[in-house]
């Protein structure tokens, strides 16, 4: 059983490690496209998709998602608004906090870009039955949670 276990773990995780670098190339391109580095075009996938969800970043919670240090998530910002890719708001009462959202000239091109792979995500999607979609969604919560978790930890040699 534990063999059995393993194999299917390790071929999940080839599955997971192979998306990911689908994921990583995807979004190379749209840097490419966009004339951007790979790190601005990442940080700006991280904007539009908060935004869409329903949940914008702050400066501060974009960093800590593309792991760069307040200053270089600054830098980032200040390039990426001064393209109009990016526009700093102020939403909350309290003024200080910052809201980064989509700037007037990426949301076209943006839809341009991942238009396709969204349409072909809602095809797929619309193959399997809602309780499937729901219990894979499910353990890819799981399996953050215990990546999470693993990362919160000291690294064995410290």
């Amino acid at each position: 059983m534990e063999d059995e276990v393993a194999a299917r773990s390790a071929s999940l995780l080839d599955d997971l490690r192979n998306f990911g670098a689908n994921y990583t190339e995807f979004t190379r391109r749209f840097a490419d496209w966009l004339g951007l580095h790979a790190t601005d075009a990442a940080a700006l996938v991280e904007i539009l998709y908060a935004e869409d969800t329903g949940s914008p970043l702050s400066p501060a919670r974009l960093g800590q998602r593309i792991s760069l240090t307040s200053g270089a998530t600054t830098n980032l910002v200040n390039r990426l608004e001064g393209l109009g890719y990016v526009v700093r708001t102020r939403e909350s009462a309290d003024r200080r906090i910052v809201t980064l959202r989509s700037g007037p000239d990426i949301q076209e091109p943006a839809r341009q870009f991942f238009g396709p792979f969204s349409a072909g995500l809602a095809a797929l999607v619309a193959k399997y039955p809602a309780e499937e979609i729901e219990r894979f969604q499910a353990f890819l919560r799981h399996l953050r949670s215990t990546m999470d978790e693993v990362l919160t930890r000291p690294h064995p040699e410290d």
